[in-house]
């Protein structure tokens, strides 16, 4: 059989053969498909699976950007481990409804909004050509392990992904490693090694990381210190067009040669003291010489302390400044503009108001059209940091797959622009609702084993609406919690059925394809690589969410007010989260863990 990463081939027309021959045919295909359902099902699907792109080595020096490669459409997820009749039933049920959905798939991209930093508005999503889509995302600085307020933006990174695939787009995506600056080298001098030891470690871990939480690939993962060269070019070109100088072996981008600087952030710098920036990146606090305080670096010139880290440059010995690595590796690999451009909310200034200009001064094009950012992730409803000794990472948080599942579900069901708090009590009700889902799915394949001749109720106008709402939410800004109330609805009326005995397996295959359509988006059924399931605990008391708390005291005036729609919306989007509403006959209604 042909390999899975590569694109199907067309089937060159044959003469007609006889019913015997078809048969044999027939037979070879399903074994054919036998075959690479059980690759699929044994086998890491980040490795092998046709959705993710092959890695580049993040070790070796990146080879030119060539044409965007070709990416098959998202797969289902495999629903078992082992090869069975009735799933391959499951699967062609599925490419059926795929099929089906095809059609609609431009109606799809035509309602799809996103919210723009730049314009602070939900706009059409209209990528400039046609329905590629060039994506370009902040990656780590590999010095140390990344923390949970970092992984809230690399999956918000892969859902922007997995969804305009799902909605028929062809996203080429590159995600650089920043593996040089001042963090790096006093990491290096503290644990005396040198940077290519210190960075490749922990760029491995990041991969690690990645598998763990389902996180698609990109297509490249550049590091800065590989493009030295396309940087000096862009230094050079900018003093050239006067829009940077030097001063000492220094090089700096001269603000004021750039009109529209503070478009994305919206700062009034007119009325900003010197120094206002510090700590930002519009002051440099380093003992550089600068014309005007607002100016920022470009190339550092060579300091002792610097060690073995320095490049010997037509424009001298030193290093490069943080933004002009991003704006050099961006247009390297996807051209002078793009169509998105993601971050965490902390990098919108300085860090992309300094890419803004740094590409713009020396391209003479808009560098990207759509500017979008992640909030950010606090921890007990405090600021993540350091400082306060609250700062996670995965591998501290997550120790068991259902943990790493469960993070990732709770980060995807969440409105991506809000600011996200974590809590203990919140990964395990997010934890009780990925169980939710695992029940249901295994309920379902036990019904495709059963030999029974029941007739059930029709599912299929549930399961198209539960897709159709799905996509409705997705595509106003990808509103996750809208779109995991869809799928927690269809849940329950698959659960009700199945309770019931009321779901046929013709039922089953539909559910299962319906399920299947909506995790190539969300992603949360697949085997977490290097990590055992942990036994089950019993359970303390349970704190519930301010924001679920807030949603019943919603819920019950929208009752009082007999607007049972809403009504049902809320008890949806709480159950998605992991907890049941309770209504109490007489009394207030409460909200339990499932």
């Amino acid at each position: 059989s042909r390999p899975l990463s590569q694109p199907k081939q067309p089937v060159p027309l044959r003469p007609k053969q006889s019913m015997m021959s078809g048969r044999s045919e027939m037979a070879s295909i399903l074994i054919r498909l036998v075959g690479m359902v059980a690759i699929a099902s044994s086998t890491n699907a980040f490795a092998l699976n046709p959705v993710f792109p092959v890695l580049r080595s993040h070790g070796s020096v990146p080879p030119p950007p060539l044409a965007a490669e070709p990416r098959p459409k998202l797969a289902g997820s495999v629903f078992r481990s082992r090869t069975h009749m009735p799933l391959l039933v499951c699967l062609a049920k599925k490419e059926a409804v795929d099929k089906k959905s095809s059609s609609s798939k431009n109606e799809i991209m035509e309602g799809v909004m996103l919210y723009n930093t730049m314009s602070r508005e939900k706009e059409p999503f209209k990528p400039a050509d046609g329905n590629k889509v060039k994506l370009y995302t902040c990656g780590p600085t590999i010095y140390d392990f990344a923390h949970i307020g970092n992984f809230r933006a690399f999956l918000m990174y892969d859902m922007i992904k997995r969804w305009l695939t799902y909605c028929g787009y062809d996203v080429d995506h590159v995600c650089n490693l920043t593996d040089v600056d001042d963090k790096i080298i006093q990491r290096m001098q503290r644990d005396g090694v040198t940077l290519k030891d210190l960075t490749s470690k922990y760029a491995d871990f990041f991969m690690e990381d990645l598998k763990k939480l389902n996180i698609l690939p990109a297509r490249a993962y550049p590091r800065a210190t590989d493009h030295i060269d396309d940087m000096v070019e862009m230094i050079s070109g900018l003093v050239e067009k006067g829009n940077a100088y030097e001063q000492q072996g220094s090089y700096y981008f001269k603000v004021d040669s750039f009109p529209d600087y503070g478009k994305l952030a919206k700062i009034d710098f007119d009325n900003m003291q010197d120094g206002a920036g510090e700590g930002g990146g519009i002051t440099d606090t380093e003992a550089f010489e600068k014309a005007n305080n607002r100016d920022f670096a470009l190339w550092k010139s060579y300091k002792p302390e610097d060690g073995e880290v320095f490049w010997e440059t037509k424009i001298g010995k030193g290093r490069p400044g943080w933004h002009i690595e991003c704006s050099a590796m961006c247009r390297r690999y996807l051209g002078d503009s793009i169509d998105i451009h993601g971050g965490g909310i902390d990098l919108r200034f300085p860090h992309h108001e300094n890419e803004i200009a740094q590409s713009e001064a020396y391209c003479g094009c808009e560098m990207c059209k759509y500017w979008v950012h992640n909030g950010f992730v606090n921890i007990n409803n405090e600021k993540m940091s350091k400082s306060l000794g609250n700062f996670l990472t995965v591998r501290d948080l997550l120790k068991t797959p259902l943990e790493a599942r469960a993070f990732r579900y709770f980060v995807v069901s969440s409105q991506y622009r809000q600011a996200l708090n974590f809590s203990p009590e919140a990964l395990s009700g997010a934890s009780k609702t990925v169980q939710r889902l695992d029940k249901c799915k295994a309920k379902l394949h036990a019904l495709l084993d059963a030999d029974s001749g029941v007739e059930g109720e029709d599912v299929s106008k549930a399961a198209a609406k539960c897709v159709a709402d799905f996509e409705a939410g997705l595509k106003d800004d990808l509103n996750t919690p809208r779109a995991c109330a869809a799928l927690f609805t269809f849940v329950k009326t698959t659960e009700k059925l199945l309770n019931t005995d009321k779901m046929d397996k013709k039922g089953a295959e539909q559910a299962l394809a319906t399920l299947a359509t909506i995790d190539s988006v969300l992603g949360v059924y697949y085997e977490v690589p290097g990590m055992e399931e942990a036994k089950a605990e019993e359970e303390g008391p349970v704190e519930i969410p301010e924001d679920l708390a807030a949603l019943l005291e919603e819920r019950i005036k929208a009752k009082s007010d007999k607007d049972w729609g809403r009504a049902d919306e809320i008890r949806a989007e709480v159950e998605a989260r992991g907890f049941v509403i309770k209504d109490v006959k007489g009394g207030p209604s409460e909200l339990v863990r499932k």
